[in-house]
């Protein structure tokens, strides 16, 4: 712009030279914007003003001076050796003359250079016009190799250096292509969102920006793009590529092309610039602050003050130093790619959001332009990233990386306000499309995996009971997958939720202390069972609903006088099975490996009834959780007599093989023996304690209704009610539908038909000796496995007294004898996977006199058949394979 202004001797011999001169003129006129800024915005858009004056009469000046010039003007001469550009020589000098100016530079040595010699100096008009018909020569690319010469072609003879001295011969300071044009072209079309930065300022920011903006762009790119093509037709090839003008003595190529005068665009450029520089540094701490102010990036907060009169001092002061670090750097060039990128990932940015939230329809996106598309912003998008790519693909990873680490800063240490982000839009859209693509059909058994709902019993002050149990499904899922956890309350939802609320957190707690990954709920429910059946039925969603459920055993099933622990435990083994899905009951809970455990030995498995591959399935997925990674998995299956053993055994280990499964595979053959006396008396042990609570519990209701016999006896009442209750009695082992009629006050004097003639009715005296019966009820301790004479003698006396079901007794045989197996060969297994016995089926008697029975018998012998094991994983298939030999 003005060269005989430059302090470091003549910048078109040294570069360093231009670049030195940039610094010191750059940091005195950045000085001078930084205290314009300082004094305040209105002083600001004042002087936009008449920048903007001077600038549109320097863009009219330049149109008048290019059809001014349509026929060129003498004003700049080119000196051109051959095809090749000179610099550094006067028109006067421009000749071969012996001894002059170009003479002593190429024949200083005493020998002329071969390209001198062969060829001849002319002298060409920079600025030939429209009518010259330069257009077309302009028309082709002509990007140079760096140290090549600029010449006109592209023939090798004229561009290439031939490692040859290059005098005052003008050369490609740098490798040149489209991306380098793109890359210091787009800095000046930057100010694209100087609207939005200072939006805060506009009276009606919804109307002013749309129109501002598109009137900037349409404004913009008329101009750049007019003037790229009327440049192209009225200046030398030669001269545009002239990067510093060399060549003319470091002139303004627009400068003299101009009208009137080359001031006009001296001062024009100069107020432009000047401009451009004053909205950047006016809109630059405003958005720092803003971001600030926000919590967005905790580090800035300091930034977020601002001054008594309302400008943001502190963010001013951060932007001038910014900017004075690309100042030192001198090379304009070199930051231009980089600034670059983060404005086009701003743009980009911009734009991806857009399209998001469109493409989602966020109810909360309501644009106001109704001319607006998703189309465009998603066009938008992918030329910014295009021209990211296309300008230095290292300088835009570099950009990316940038954005990345400042995004997981910001997730790591958390905002302050949380404005939405379009990723969550995304995922649940994501979520909601896989959903129902998971929904269309079941899944093929080689995508099977076991979708976790975990009933955790809670204590009494809403914790969870069984920590293990949570560090169990860790290891299950070994990381991945979902799981979620579900615990209930009793009582009325409206008076306790609250309390659900506590227990949820501290289910949340453990949660994430024992690395369990899903979410949780807590319930509230007038009935433990019925809640627990409902959770089954309706936790999940579409294809995301759990397939397999975890139960706790319940421990104190003996002991409890309430019949609620086995009766809940009961239930969910029926609702889960008549669900149709998996069941993991594990005992000895408190014995398994916590989650930073490490234990090594063997995980035996013993195959009775198969699962559809459940029980192979589970130890493969605990095994790759590090807890159990160094265990060895051992396969047991039962063969009677008759059975062909080492066939089982052949077949096993082969399917085995094909599933992929190490494992070591025996065969346990179970030999027919007669009932022991142990059996015997641990069946009849069992009925004893089935008959001892089932007249307690009918002494208790029958001494109830007595009273209140008594209570209606003393009462006249116009109602003909009746005095006593009526309670059927029957044998356990009889499977039949039977019925009662009951009359109970205390239950809404509801009354059922009569479907049993086997009734009785009873007194006060009857009651009696209810109670005295059941307190002669005794129950005789239990004898050693191995007993002999006097074990037998003692079943013996205990049959006299009463006699036990024959069903019950087989039964009980069958889990003593398989229990001996398992504990001879599994005395020393970290963990014993069996199959879990399908549980009785409800019967009328269980529901109306909610008695033990066979329910009882049932918990009785799961009991038998785990005794003596330290970790046992009880499970029972949901009736589908899950594993198969295809992968």
């Amino acid at each position: 712009m003005a060269p005989w202004l430059s302090i470091f001797g003549d910048f078109t011999k040294d570069a360093s030279a231009m670049y030195n001169n940039f610094r010191v003129y750059g940091t005195g006129l950045l000085c001078v914007m930084g205290l314009i800024v300082y004094v305040g915005v209105k002083f600001v858009n004042k002087f936009a003003t008449v920048a903007l004056a001077c600038v549109i009469f320097s863009i009219i000046a330049v149109y008048a001076g290019i059809f001014d010039n349509i026929d060129g003007n003498d004003k700049l001469f080119l000196c051109v050796l051959g095809k090749r550009l000179l610099k550094d020589v006067a028109v006067a000098n421009c000749s071969k003359d012996e001894g002059g100016v170009l003479w002593n530079y190429f024949c200083a040595s005493g020998e002329c250079d071969p390209y001198f010699k062969e060829q001849n100096i002319s002298l060409v008009r920079g600025i030939k016009g429209l009518k010259s018909g330069v257009f077309f020569d302009n028309l082709l690319p002509s990007f140079l190799q760096e140290g090549q010469y600029i010449a006109y072609g592209m023939d090798p003879d004229h561009i290439e250096p031939l490692d040859r001295p290059s005098y005052n011969q003008v050369y490609a300071d740098l490798t040149t292509a489209f991306t380098i044009l793109i890359g210091i072209f787009f800095p000046s079309v930057t100010g694209i969102m100087a609207g939005s930065n200072r939006s805060g300022d506009l009276a009606d920011a919804q109307k002013s920006i749309p129109i501002g903006t598109i009137g900037a762009i349409l404004t913009t790119s008329t101009v750049y793009l007019s003037c790229v093509l009327l440049f192209a037709g009225t200046v030398d090839n030669l001269l545009l590529r002239d990067k510093f003008g060399q060549s003319i003595g470091g002139k303004l190529v627009v400068a003299n092309m101009a009208w009137p005068n080359q001031w006009v665009i001296l001062i024009g450029s100069f107020l432009s610039t000047l401009g451009a520089g004053l909205q950047s540094l006016t809109g630059a701490p405003r958005l720092l602050q803003a971001i600030a102010k926000d919590g967005i990036i905790p580090f800035l907060e300091p930034f977020a003050v601002s001054s008594k009169r309302g400008e943001p001092t502190r963010a001013l002061i951060l932007t001038l130093l910014i900017c004075q670090c690309g100042i030192l750097l001198g090379n304009v060039d070199l930051l231009a790619p980089l600034l670059s990128m983060f404005f086009l990932m701003c743009y980009g940015f911009v734009n991806l959001a857009c399209a998001l939230q469109t493409l989602l329809r966020t109810p909360n996106w309501r644009p106001r332009f109704k001319y607006y598309h998703w189309c465009l912003s998603l066009i938008g998008l992918t030329l910014c990233i295009s021209i990211m790519f296309m300008t230095s693909w290292y300088f835009a990873l570099i950009a990316m990386g940038m954005a990345v680490l400042i995004y997981k800063y910001i997730e790591y240490r958390g905002a302050e306000k949380e404005w939405g982000d379009g990723i969550r839009g995304i995922a649940l859209s994501a979520a909601r499309y896989s959903l129902l693509r998971l929904e269309e059909g079941p899944p093929h058994t080689k995508n099977w995996r076991p979708q976790i709902l975990m009933l955790a019993k809670l204590n009494d002050d809403f914790t969870p009971k069984y920590r293990k149990l949570f560090s169990f499904v860790s290891q299950l899922k070994a990381g991945k997958g979902l799981a979620v956890v579900v615990s209930l309350i009793h009582g009325d939802f409206t008076k306790r939720a609250g309390e659900a609320a506590a227990a949820k957190q501290a289910l949340r707690k453990v949660m994430d202390d024992e690395k369990v990954k899903g979410f949780c709920d807590v319930l509230v429910a007038s009935n433990i069972a019925d809640g627990l059946s409902h959770a089954v039925q309706t936790i999940g969603l579409g294809g995301m609903k759990p397939n397999t459920v975890i139960i706790g055993w319940p421990y104190g099933w003996r002991q409890s006088e309430d019949d609620r622990t086995w009766h809940v435990f009961l239930q969910t083994v029926r609702h889960v099975s008549a669900a149709r899905m998996a069941l993991l009951v594990p005992k000895g809970i408190n014995f398994f490996p916590a989650i930073g455990d490490k234990i090594a030995g063997n995980i035996d498995i013993w195959w009775i009834v198969h699962d559809g591959g459940l029980l192979m399935l589970l130890p493969f997925l605990l095994k790759q959780h590090r807890s159990w990674k160094n265990c060895k998995m051992r396969i047991f299956t039962v063969a009677q007599m008759e059975d062909n053993s080492i066939q089982i055994k052949k077949d096993l280990k082969m399917f085995l093989y094909h599933l992929r499964i190490e494992a070591e595979v025996e065969v346990v053959e179970m030999m027919d023996s007669d009932i022991s006396a142990y059996t015997y008396e641990r069946t009849l042990m069992m009925e004893q304690r089935n008959q001892m609570l089932r007249k307690l519990r009918l002494n208790k209701r029958e001494k109830e209704n007595v009273v209140q016999a008594i209570v209606d006896h003393h009462h006249h009442n116009d109602n003909n009610t009746k005095t006593a209750s009526k309670v059927r009695f029957a044998d356990p082992s009889e499977n039949k539908e039977a019925g009662n009629e009951e009359t109970d006050r205390e239950e809404k004097n509801e009354t059922e038909s009569e479907k049993d003639k086997d009734t009785k009715e009873v007194t006060e005296n009857d009651a009696a000796g209810a109670e005295k019966l059941a307190n002669n009820v005794s129950v005789s301790p239990v004898k050693d496995k191995k007993a002999g004479g006097d074990g037998t003698k003692a079943a013996d006396d205990v049959k006299s007294a009463f006699k036990p079901d024959e069903g019950n007794v087989r039964r009980m045989h069958t889990a003593v004898k398989l229990n001996e197996v398992i504990v001879n060969k599994s005395h020393d297994a970290q963990l014993v996977i069996l199959n879990l016995p399908g549980p009785p089926k409800e019967t009328y008697m269980e529901r109306e006199s909610n008695c033990i029975l066979f329910a009882n018998n049932y918990m009785e012998f799961l009991e038998v058949l785990t005794e003596g094991l330290e970790r046992v994983l009880m499970v029972r298939g949901g009736g589908r394979e899950v594993i198969t030999i295809y992968s």
